[in-house]
């Protein structure tokens, strides 16, 4: 059934639950000390719009990250669209990119007028396949945008080398992937400095997450960042002079003290969340359910921890129904594929066209991860699993 039921997609609320998929204030109560001070002396200053707070943290994150430039924005969906606009895309060109994604990776590209092309994704990993790119690649190829999905690394090796043979550019949507990296050809680079730009979002639930919007770009090339800066404020240089046809998206200063606060914290809370994994693979081990993978020389973040429920074995409605029944939180990203979202129609796929991606959507299970969780908390989870598969 291409639409599954309401049930699938997200288990009661974050909160009211005796283990909550997610519970942000947890870190809000330990980081509020911190917090408060910082944002009634943002109040004071009266500095809302860019300014130095923004400034402050675009440099720090730019150091955090080895990147050259960041550029702050609204949110992670203007990040997507600006880089790709700096990127040149525009109508009846074609940019590849993974079916197994939320919504947003896609949606930008049919914003600029141009074309989203689906392909396979790995079926260890979720993130895409590379050797489904190049077979998908026609001469209106411009870019590919590989997702850093669920907090683990793309095959970006295999990726830029592939953008190079066909001069291609590389958007790396990194919404979930802050402070994951890779081992490259000569040193391990973070997500966000391994294509061409990249784009990251810090809705609250991410890693690292403001108190509402905010996005980030990222670039080791002058050009592109200032374009991008030129792009976030109206096209406008200096005053009342515009270059380009710009957007209104510019990181709010509120958001980027807040940003800049937890950015000295989530390389710990990053550690705390591949704790939990660890424990969460031992205590699985032996169920018919396969845990994530980490790629040779991948650093994942888990943003999501998500299993797979192989539906030839088990019913992911049991699982989900069990867990429910035992207080504990859940979520299904994704349950339906962009190539088929009823949106994109008109570009002709059919179910059954990417085999992977279909089966991920039909068989992940997402799983109570956050820095704060408690060990009880993975252990009350896991038995609740072993309960269903018993």
């Amino acid at each position: 059934m291409l639409f599954p039921s309401p049930f699938f997609l997200l288990s009661f609320s974050f909160y009211l639950l005796m283990v909550p998929l997610l519970d942000l204030s947890r870190q809000y109560q330990a980081l509020q000390p911190e917090i408060e001070p910082a944002v009634l002396e943002l109040l004071a200053s009266c500095h809302y719009i860019l300014g130095p707070a923004v400034a402050d943290f675009e440099t720090a994150a730019a150091h955090a990250l080895g990147v050259q430039r960041a550029i702050g924005v609204a949110n992670g969906t203007d990040a997507l669209q600006i880089s790709l606009q700096v990127l040149g895309i525009a109508p009846g060109d074609e940019v590849i990119t993974t079916s197994f994604s939320f919504f947003a990776t896609a949606e930008v590209i049919s914003s600029l007028g141009a074309t989203p092309v689906f392909v396979d994704i790995e079926d260890a990993t979720f993130n895409i396949d590379p050797s489904a790119i190049e077979a998908a690649i026609t001469p209106r190829t411009r870019a590919i945008i590989p997702v850093h999905l669920f907090g683990h690394p793309a095959a970006m090796t295999e990726i830029n080398t592939i953008a190079r043979k066909h001069g291609l550019a590389v958007l790396e949507d990194a919404a979930q992937g802050w402070g994951a990296s890779l081992q490259m050809e000569e040193s391990t680079q973070s997500c966000g400095a391994l294509g061409d730009i990249a784009s990251f979002s810090f809705y609250p639930t991410k890693n690292l997450g403001a108190c509402g919007d905010a996005g980030l770009i990222t670039t080791n090339d002058d050009a592109l960042a200032d374009k991008a800066k030129l792009l976030r404020a109206h096209g406008q240089r200096g005053s009342y002079a515009h270059y380009e046809i710009g957007c209104n998206s510019r990181l709010d200063a509120l958001q980027a003290v807040i940003l800049k606060i937890k950015l000295g914290h989530v390389k710990n809370w990053n550690d705390a969340r591949r704790v939990h994994a660890t424990h969460y693979n031992h205590l699985l081990a032996g169920l018919p359910i396969l845990p994530p993978v980490e790629r040779r020389g991948a650093h994942h973040i888990y943003h999501q921890y998500t299993i797979r429920v192989p539906e030839a074995e088990l019913s992911r409605e049991r699982l989900c129904q069990s867990l429910t029944q035992a207080g504990v939180g859940w979520a299904v990203y994704y349950p339906i594929c962009l190539h088929l979202q009823p949106v994109y129609e008109n570009l002709g796929y059919r179910e059954g066209q990417l085999p992977v991606a279909e089966r991920a959507a039909r068989e992940v299970l997402s799983l109570p991860i956050f820095p704060e969780l408690r060990s009880d908390e993975v252990e009350t989870t896991a038995a609740a699993l072993r309960a269903a598969c018993a």
